[in-house]
C-alpha cells in the first residue's frame, strides 16, 4: 500500500533553515506529482509547494505558496523515492505540521512532521 514518511522537522530560530524529507513506497514514485502541505493550529491545511514528476526529460516544474516564494525550494530524487523541502529564512508564521502528499488513485498523506520557528 502507499506509504509516505516524513522526517526533518524540529525547532529552529527565526532566520534559520531546515530540510524536510519524505520517502514514498507502494507506488511508482517517479510517475506522480508530489507536494508539501502544512497545517498550523486552528487553520486549514494549505499547499506549500508542489513538483511534477519530471517526465522523459527528468525536468520537473514547481509551484509555491506566495508567502514562501524565494525562501523554500522543493526537489525530488526519483531514484530514491525521495521528496525534499528546503526551507530557508524561516519565520514564526511557518510554524506548522508539514505533510507530504501524493495524489495517486486518491490523496495519500504522511504522518506529518512538526516545524516550530521560535526564538
Amino acid at each position: 500500500q502507499v506509504q509516505l514518511v516524513e522526517s526533518g522537522g524540529g525547532l529552529v530560530q527565526p532566520g534559520g533553515s531546515l530540510r524536510l524529507s519524505c520517502v514514498g513506497s507502494g507506488f511508482t514514485f517517479s510517475q506522480y506529482a508530489m507536494a508539501w502541505y502544512r497545517q498550523a493550529p486552528g487553520k486549514e491545511r494549505e499547499l506549500v509547494a508542489a513538483i511534477t514528476p519530471g517526465g522523459i526529460t527528468g525536468r520537473s516544474s514547481t509551484k509555491f505558496l506566495d508567502s514562501v516564494k524565494g525562501r523554500f525550494s522543493i526537489s525530488r530524487d526519483n531514484a530514491k523515492n525521495m521528496l525534499y523541502l528546503q526551507m530557508n529564512n524561516l519565520k514564526p508564521d511557518d510554524t506548522a505540521v508539514y505533510f507530504c502528499n501524493a495524489a495517486v488513485d486518491q490523496n495519500y498523506w504522511g504522518q506529518g512532521t512538526q516545524v516550530t520557528v521560535s526564538s
